[in-house]
């Protein structure tokens, strides 16, 4: 009888390990979504190969399932209250497309700010984990990065200097860009990227300002003439923050082996990876689609580039005021990113 107990105990004890390893490798999938099709670079040189390598460094127990173009529903700058709030796990999006919400961070949107998407990519996560963390409460930060650099684009006008932007209308993707758009003589129309080729090929806009990462997504090449740029290794005319983010709560759910996969994949290498690889590095080739496809490519020149950036000092000025009037040291936090943009350049 002792013996048939001690059998019995010991099978229930092997079946109760058995069921913790189990639940243990069990396979978690995490919903990402975001807003550009998957076709786009970013889901291609960025989501999907960070979703492929956390896969294989989790030995297949994390999965991504990746819903692009918004197919789980809502608009851009709900993506993310969608990550906030448990709608989905991860999101890649454009926090300030929800405007007024990140005004510490959007500083990185400011005219002129990095040559480079690896640069400002690698300055914007350092300066938002010492200051900023506060705006993305109730998710938990993975990495973030700006793009390539907005340029403009225009179908049927060629300006080469702020006399010809006059009067024009040209799509603006943030409240920052806006601005710009404004102080340069144009009149900015604040929309989100997937609706930029409809809008110029229907003439509501003239021009759009785009980075080169983003043209083949929305096929804009086929519609774009003619393409105005600050010269190579020059500071770009404008850029865009990005968050990859995750659910706070999802995160802290996950055993400690598996957060430390997530970890080993965030932070500041991760942010300069995903600067360099899906940005910068798509420029010269997203360059050739558009020669080839007829649109003309325009570089200003030295003292032209010297009067839009004049034009554009009024942006930084209007930006610390709004900042320093939520209660921070917007001069200070002005320049310790165009110090942390130094640092990083190389």
């Amino acid at each position: 009888m002792a013996r048939s107990f001690l059998l019995r105990h010991a099978a229930a004890a092997a079946a109760l390990v058995l069921g913790a390893a189990s639940a243990q490798a069990q396979q978690i999938t995490l919903k990402v979504h975001h807003f550009l099709p998957a076709t786009s670079s970013a889901q291609l040189h960025l989501i999907g190969p960070w979703c492929d390598k956390i896969n294989k460094e989790s030995k297949d127990r994390l999965k991504c399932q990746i819903y692009p173009s918004m197919q789980l529903g809502g608009t851009p700058p709900q993506l993310i209250d969608q990550a906030r709030d448990g709608v989905v796990d991860i999101i890649w999006t454009v926090p300030t497309y929800a405007a007024g919400r990140f005004t510490k961070s959007e500083v990185f949107e400011l005219p002129f700010m990095a040559a480079t998407a690896k640069t400002g990519s690698q300055a914007l996560w350092t300066y938002v984990q010492k200051n900023a963390v506060d705006e993305f409460k109730g998710t938990h930060l993975l990495f973030m990065h700006v793009h390539d650099g907005a340029l403009m684009h225009f179908r049927d006008k060629t300006p080469t200097k702020l006399e010809d932007l006059k009067g024009l209308k040209i799509r603006a993707a943030t409240r920052i860009n806006s601005q710009l758009i404004a102080a340069l003589g144009a009149t900015p129309v604040q929309m989100p990227l997937p609706g930029v080729a409809d809008a110029m090929s229907k003439g509501v806009i003239d021009g759009a300002s785009v980075p080169w990462e983003g043209t083949p997504a929305i096929k804009l090449q086929e519609i774009a003439r003619y393409a105005l740029d600050t010269a190579p290794g020059m500071p770009r005319i404008a850029n865009t923050i990005f968050a990859f983010t995750m659910n706070q709560a999802k995160y802290d759910s996950l055993p400690a082996d598996l957060k430390k996969v997530i970890d080993d994949n965030s932070g500041l290498a991760t942010s300069a990876w995903a600067g360099e690889v899906a940005f910068d590095a798509v420029v010269a080739p997203h360059q050739k689609i558009a020669r080839d496809a007829g649109e003309k490519i325009y570089f200003l020149p030295d003292a032209e580039y010297a009067r839009w950036v004049k034009a554009a000092e009024q942006i930084d000025d209007e930006w610390v005021k709004t900042v320093s009037a939520k209660g921070a040291n917007g001069k200070q936090l002005l320049e310790e990113a165009r110090a942390l943009v130094k640092q990083y350049t190389k």
